[in-house]
Formats: C-alpha cells, structure tokens, sequence
C-alpha cells in the first residue's frame, strides 16, 4: 500500500489546523491581554432540546454581542450527543429563536462555515485523533478500573484530604497485559493524566484571578471505549478546532475549566478568554430559573402578569398552556412580543450599560456591549421590567406597525380571515389607534375581539350595573331613535347628539356613556365609548343596542 505524503492523508483534526491558520489573516482581530492580536469568535452550543431556554438565550445574547461590538463572528455549535432525539425536531424551536430575535449567527447549521461540521454528533474523527494524540503522547491512558474501584478511590482521596492515589492502577500494566484486556473485551475508559505538580490558573473576565491545584484533582474520564467523548474533552476539541476565542458561559461551568485548560496545554492549543457570567434565578429566588420548576412559577405573584396572559392569549389561538411557558423564548414569541422588548430584558439581566439607562436597542447593546459591567452575582429574570421595556419599545412603532402585529392574532383567533380585505385592515388600525397605549403586547389586540365578532359576550357584573339598572333600559330605548337618524356617523357627531339627549332629560352624560359601552361592546374595558360606536359602526351599533334591551327585559 503506498503511503500519500499530500494533504489527503491528514487527519481532519490537523486540516482543521491548516484551514485556520489560512482563514485568520481574513478576519476581524481583537487585542488580548498579553498584547497579541486574535480573531474574535464566540460560540454558543445547545443540545437540540426542543426549546430555547431563557437562561441560555442570555447566554447567547451577551456572546453575540460581544462578537459583533469587536467585528468577530459569532457561531452556533450543535451539542446533539442523545442518538434517541429528533434532532431535526429539536433544533427547530432553538434556531427560530435565534430568527425571531434577528440574531443571525455567522457559522453553524443551515448556514456552514469554514470549521464545520458544526454538529457534535458529526465530529468524531475530531475527537479521535485528538484522543489518539494524547494516547500516543503519554498523556492519557485506558483505565480498566470498575466503576466501582473508582469510587472508592474519590471517596478515600476525600476522606482523607489528600490527593487521589489509587486511581492510576492501570499505569502499571504492560504494553501485553493492556493488549490482553482489550482482546479479552474488557471495558475501559481513557482518562487524562492530570500533571499534579501544578497550579492551573486563569485570568476570568468576570471572576477575576481564579486557581486550582492539581495536585487536588482525580483524572478525568475523557473518552469512553466506543469512541464517545465526555463533555470537558469534547468541548476544548471543539472550541480549539473552532478558533473560539472567547468561551463567555454561566458561572456553573467554572467547575470544569481546570481540566479544560489542561486539555487545551496538552493539545498544543491556545487558551481562550474566559468569561462566566451570573446564572439568570427565577425572580423571588435564587434559584436558576428552570423549566423543572414551572408548576411552581405558576402559583408564584412575580410570573402572575407572564401566566395571565398565557391564559388569556394562548387558548384563543389553538395552543396548549401547558406546552409553553415563560422559561422558554417561545413563549414571548407566540404571545405577541416584541424582539426588542425581550432583547432590552435579557441585555438588562446581569449588565448596565450605566446606572439610569434602562431602554436598549440592539443596536445600543452592540455599540455599547463590554464585559467589564457584567455583574458577578446571579441576576433575577423580571416579568414586571420586562413587560415595562415591552410597553417601551411597543409605543415606539407607528399605528400601522403595531396594527401589523397585531392582524396574525386575530386571524389565529378567527376574528379575521386569512386574507382580510381592506375594510378588516382599515378596522384593525383604527382599534389599534383608540387604544393607544393599552396595547403592550400583540395578542392584547385580543381583549377588544368586540370589534370583530358578529355576537358578544356580555360581562354579567357590568351589565347589571349598567345596562338593566334603574331607568337605563327606558332612557337606551329613547336614545336609540336618536342615534338611527344621525347621518354623520363620527366622534363629534353622536356626542353631540348624546349631549343634547341628557340635556334634554336633564341627567349626566355618564349614564348613557356607561349604557352605550356595555351594549355596544359587552365589556367595561376599552378605548372611549365614542371611538367604540364608530368603529363598531352604526347598524352593527343599534343591533347590539337592541339585544342589550331584550337581554335587560328578560332580567
């Protein structure tokens, strides 16, 4: 067999090198701490769990932000070890939120790269070469010890305060004794031999100064026998042959960069920055916010504003309440938030930009991202702040942008058509417009379905105290003549008229106006009565005037 000497005979692992020594001089640089000059790339890497978690799309945002504030490029890298899920299926929920939020990542799936694949489960030649290197280097080692010998081993080491000493049996057996086990099937693992003459230190952007002694450590699992990667090897080969050189992750990872900068020495790679930012906690706790817990944030007052809406909105469109909830992006999406409105929040959850600046837009947060002002306490997720930045950034759009957003809602609900004609638009900005400033969200176009329905639905409690009370029904039944001869159907036009009336009858306008809601609209809630009665228009007007009085006889 003849032996290539060309690049085809590279493993993938040391293509990757080549490939990135190319692509580097192309590309956006960053200046380290030590005075040399790298490419800024962050990455963030789910597992294609069905949803984007909140947490982790906070995660994701301050990496993308930190890539595009220093002109590097952002990538997504798919952690999909679990051969049992749908990754297809899985992933989708994840992508669309990074869509839906309009943050677009420079490598990944769909979109390639120049590192890829960027799907854990398709990197295995990746992670053999490198296991083999170590192997080959002394550097790891197969450990045949049972799992159970291994856990006496830590329990001991921690019993008696010392370093483990029993872990390394099988640093003892011969080149035919290790070849033995393997013909006899005997299961193993490879460890990495962890140099326990030394300090591992790191310089965290946020933690600040942070060591370990290694002395201390056990040595890690890093590869099991069937070739799988466990999750500290696999990351620091897939960061390293990515050129991440910001690895910018929740606090509960600081755990395991010891090891991994060990790896990182071991392969000849270059340490990232590190950076560990807060955990996002459910707010009333400090907790991380988790999905495990949701049952809990039902029954807790600070998710109250998030869960009254999931039960006024999501049923109205055909979703199940149970199926969505505020832990996941999702969530936001389906129940008519803004992008901006969740990104100000998100940005806001564990950063200031200073100490009053409270509205961000994406593009502020890129301009102004650093994390320098990211805190090092856990930061609590905050529906009441949330739905303030929403409210913000939702007062911000035109009428015909709000009323935009608006449309899908009621053509879910089945309040419009699919194709809605230009009457139906026309009514939907001018419910939009009257409402101003009650519209915080796009599904609360759904409160005011009145104006859509050919039927409403009365709220009892009002209509006993404003409809069939007293002399309104006998008062209602003489107005009605009044408003049927109006010509000008306009604001100005039926105040005049229902001014003129109460004069007449010497009684307040209020009276009639309290009448005229409930009958016109069947809710206590919503814009003027005069913008009601225009807009729900004149003959739909004196038939929902009608029903309201044969409903106030029957009483």
């Amino acid at each position: 067999m003849v032996r290539r000497t060309d690049c085809d005979c590279l493993t993938p692992y040391l293509l990757s090198r080549v490939f990135a020594t190319i692509l580097a001089n192309s590309t956006s640089t960053f200046t380290s701490r030590y005075g040399s000059t790298m490419t800024v790339r962050t990455r963030f890497a789910p597992s294609p769990t069905g949803y984007m978690h909140i947490g982790g799309m906070r995660t994701a945002l301050f990496n993308w932000l930190y890539a595009k504030k220093h002109g590097g490029q952002f990538i997504l890298r798919i952690d999909d070890t679990d051969q049992q899920r749908n990754v297809d299926d899985a992933l989708a929920p994840i992508l669309q939120a990074f869509r839906w939020l309009n943050m677009a990542w420079d490598e990944g799936p769909e979109v390639g790269g120049d590192y890829g694949p960027y799907f854990q489960s398709q990197r295995g030649d990746f992670y053999t070469a490198a296991a083999d290197r170590l192997l080959s280097e002394g550097k790891a080692y197969r450990c045949f010890d049972s799992s159970e010998e291994v856990q006496a081993d830590k329990e001991a080491a921690r019993e008696n305060g010392k370093p483990p000493e029993g872990m390394r049996r099988s640093l003892e057996l011969t080149d035919a004794e290790i070849q033995q086990k393997l013909d006899n099937g005997d299961p193993w693992v490879l460890r990495f031999k962890v140099p326990q003459d030394r300090k591992i230190e790191i310089n965290d952007e946020i933690r600040g100064h942070v060591e370990w002694d290694a002395a201390l450590m056990f040595d890690p699992n890093i590869m099991r026998s069937d070739g799988s990667p466990l999750y500290n090897f696999a990351t620091v080969v897939d960061d390293a042959q990515l050129r991440i050189s910001h690895v910018i992750r929740a606090e509960e990872h600081l755990s395991n960069t010891a090891i991994q900068v060990l790896l990182y020495e071991a392969l000849g790679e270059s340490v990232p920055t590190f950076a560990h930012i807060p955990f996002v906690m459910a707010p009333g706790t400090k907790k991380k916010i988790s999905k495990r817990d949701v049952d809990k944030y039902r029954k807790s007052p600070a998710f109250k504003i998030l869960f009254d809406l999931s039960s006024q909105v999501l049923p109205q469109i055909g979703l199940d309440e149970e199926a969505l909830n505020p832990v996941m992006v999702e969530f936001y999406e389906q129940t008519g938030f803004l992008p901006a409105g969740l990104l100000n929040s998100l940005g806001r959850t564990g950063w200031s930009f200073d100490e009053t600046t409270e509205f961000m837009s994406l593009d502020f947060l890129i301009e102004n991202f650093s994390l320098n002002r990211v805190v090092k306490a856990s930061a609590a997720f905050d529906p009441e702040k949330l739905m303030s930045y929403q409210a913000h950034w939702m007062n911000e759009l035109s009428t015909t942008e709000r009323a935009e957003r608006c449309t899908p809602f009621l053509q879910k609900a089945g309040l419009l058509p699919a194709e809605p004609s230009s009457d139906d638009l026309t009514k939907v900005g001018q419910v939009v417009e009257s409402l101003g400033d009650r519209i915080k969200v796009a599904s609360d176009i759904l409160t005011y379905g009145y104006f859509f329905k050919d039927e409403i639905e009365y709220d009892d409690k009002a209509f006993k105290k404003r409809v069939a009370k007293g002399n309104v029904p006998e008062l209602l039944t003489e107005f009605r003549p009044v408003l049927a001869e109006l010509s000008d159907w306009t604001l100005e036009s039926i105040e005049a008229a229902l001014q003129q009336f109460s004069d007449s009858k010497e009684i307040g306008t209020g009276l009639l106006i309290n009448a005229l809601r409930i009958a016109s609209t069947g809710s206590p809630a919503g814009p003027g009565v005069y913008d009601c009665l225009v807009i729900v228009g004149k003959n739909t007007v004196l038939t929902r005037i009608d029903a309201a009085l044969a409903k106030a006889a029957a009483e």
